[in-house]
């Protein structure tokens, strides 16, 4: 596939007049493979997106993971659609939408008894943790995984002496964050409750709130989640469950209902809504009852396109069973990985639930052979990294021109490993590395 990205290039030089950056954060072109890389897209539909310069790719990413159904889901975006143009949208005062959707998830999720509906991850992540530690009084926290952006998150990467000293998540500078924030967020690792129980047995006393993904790259271990729990209720802290990526992904609401044990918060954002700007927090009536006695507002969480669109989304997800399409997509997935690998004799490591795999490269510079990847994948018409978003739209068709395309790619990529020519065959330079969860 020959690819012409002139508009893309001369748009993103002009962006940077207007933009830090160009564009945001990890949509920055040296994340993937810099001048090689489309950087604006016209449109999508489906399992396929267009970019501005007229190339059409297999959307193996789906915005990060909020296009759950597919681009431009005639059933979803109908809805909004007949939503805006018979009632409007956006009032004074709350729509009983609101109430709607919330029945909905308390019929999917026993422990939503009561919720607050926001907009973005970090807008339903940072507005449970003002709940909690409105309940409990107490300020500090510990977590386990990726949390968005906000200041009490990355002050765990506020270190004693130097702003990146500490706990420093490549990517994730605590550049303007107030360094009285030191020390008041604590981060341990997805399955070592050692870790944890560090951090309780020194900070019991101050510490309100354990905040985690409940899974990600790997399967809880045995015991491990429950033990959170007991923890948790023994400090009469308040458990958080992040499930704004492993939520409507595993089964019709949070990973939390597969593993078997209860938040008394759960958050949930991406996929909800295919795409529409659309969180939620959600948790036990005594917990939440605290909002109350905090400021938790925006003038936009009482609109109507979000829950519009989630109710739509849901409704779709539970009559089409998408959790299996996207589980069965995603084994697939890992499949194609481990079996291409392993025919050219490909070291590689698979991780992650099943609808959200991931694999990394094991050589002496993952990093270039990560970016080698991407940039031949794009080649193929693939918008893809070493990590898979399952999408509904995504079918059997894309899945075979997908294998067909990763055994190419990695047997070209074998073969630079063992030339030690990784550098020589990529078009611009190693892709940067993008933050890592601690999990």
């Amino acid at each position: 596939m020959t690819i012409k990205l002139d508009k893309s290039f001369a748009t993103f030089e002009d962006a940077k007049n207007y933009h830090p950056g160009g564009v945001l954060a990890i949509r920055r072109p040296y994340n993937f493979v810099e001048n090689e890389y489309p950087i604006f897209f016209e449109s999508g539909n489906g399992g396929k997106v267009t970019d501005i310069d007229g190339n059409e790719y297999i959307d193996m990413l789906c915005s990060y993971g909020p296009i759950i159904i597919g681009h431009r889901e005639k059933e979803i975006d109908d809805s909004v659609i007949n939503q805006i143009r018979s009632k409007g949208f956006n009032f004074s005062l709350t729509q009983p939408i609101h109430n709607t959707l919330a029945k909905k998830i308390n019929e999917l999720i026993p422990c939503a008894e009561q919720t607050i509906f926001v907009k973005t991850g970090s807008d339903a992540t940072s507005a449970s943790i003002r709940a909690a530690r409105a309940y409990t009084g107490k300020n500090k926290i510990v977590r386990c995984g990726y949390h968005g952006w906000h200041d009490w998150y990355l002050a765990a990467n506020i270190g004693e002496h130097d702003a990146l000293d500490g706990h420093l998540l490549p990517g994730l500078s605590p550049a303007g964050v107030p360094r009285v924030l030191a020390n008041t967020a604590f981060p341990f690792h997805y399955n070592k409750i050692d870790e944890l129980e560090e951090i309780v047995s020194n900070h019991s006393k101050d510490l309100g709130t354990i905040v985690m993904e409940p899974i990600r790259s790997y399967n809880p271990e045995s015991g491990f989640l429950a033990r959170v729990r007991e923890i948790a209720f023994d400090i009469n802290a308040v458990l958080i469950f992040d499930e704004i990526t492993s939520g409507w992904r595993l089964n019709n609401g949070g990973a939390h209902l597969t593993i078997g044990v209860n938040p008394d918060i759960a958050v949930f954002s991406k996929a909800m809504s295919n795409g529409y700007p659309m969180a939620a927090i959600i948790g036990t009536k005594r917990v939440m009852e605290a909002a109350q006695n905090t400021f938790i507002s925006s003038t936009y969480w009482t609109e109507r396109i979000g829950p519009t669109a989630a109710l739509a989304t849901i409704r779709k997800y539970r009559y089409c069973n998408v959790s299996e399409h996207l589980c069965q997509i995603g084994e697939r997935i890992q499949e194609i990985w481990i079996s291409s690998a392993s025919k050219i004799g490909m070291s590689i490591e698979v991780g992650g639930i099943s609808a959200l795999p991931h694999f990394s490269i094991v050589c002496d510079d993952p990093q270039a052979a990560n970016t080698l990847f991407t940039q031949l994948m794009l080649e193929k018409g693939f918008l893809a990294t070493n990590a898979f978003k399952a999408t509904y739209a995504h079918r059997d068709e894309h899945m075979l021109n997908y294998s067909k395309s990763i055994t190419e790619v990695f047997s070209t990529i074998t073969k630079s490993i063992i030339d030690c020519d990784l550098h020589s065959k990529l078009k611009g330079p190693v892709a940067h590395s993008t933050f890592r969860r601690l999990t």
